[in-house]
């Protein structure tokens, strides 16, 4: 019977194990990146050449509209950001994200053969680092941690090698 009991209490000692949020940095960091990406589909629009078109007309409610989605895509950047966590748990690296519609990424441990850091211009600006985990089989990250401060995700990236070692060592064992 205590096997039984055994796995029951280390998933629920697993679930309450608290997610931490990214830097509070990422959220104005990812609202400039929606801002910019925005502000030129609205200047494509205020200079794009109509001629005589119909479409001449309704430039300005074409502008605005797409101001309007700008900027609600803006605030909902930010809100997303302030929504992201991750957590470093005994087999598993978990990420939570997403506003609308929420995912929570848990990637195995023992499938982690690879990580690195990045990051862009706009990230450094901000003192941000990107933390990106890959499994065996594929080309690009399985998961991204984005928004980790330098500090952070230096260390989460020693104890994620020092966990890889380690099951390195026990499967060869």
């Amino acid at each position: 019977m205590s096997q039984d009991a055994s796995p029951t209490v280390e998933q629920s000692r697993l679930a309450e194990t608290p997610l931490q949020p990214f830097s509070p940095r990422l959220a104005p960091c990812l609202a400039l990146h929606k801002a910019v990406s925005w502000l030129l589909v609205v200047l494509a629009l205020t200079w794009m050449p109509l001629g005589e078109s119909e479409l001449l007309a309704w430039r300005v409610w074409l502008v605005a509209g797409a101001a309007g989605l700008g900027a609600l895509g803006v605030a909902l950047a930010w809100c997303e950001a302030r929504r992201r966590a991750y957590a470093l748990r005994e087999h598993a690296l978990v990420q939570r994200r997403g506003l609308l519609v929420q995912r929570l990424q848990a990637l195995p441990l023992a499938r982690l053969q690879h990580i690195e850091t990045r990051s862009n211009p706009l990230e450094r600006c901000f003192g941000l680092v990107r933390l990106a985990c890959f499994t065996a089989g594929g080309r690009s990250a399985d998961v991204v941690l984005e928004g980790l401060s330098p500090a952070s995700a230096d260390a989460l990236k020693q104890q994620l090698l020092a966990r890889l070692h380690a099951n390195a060592e026990e499967t060869s064992a």
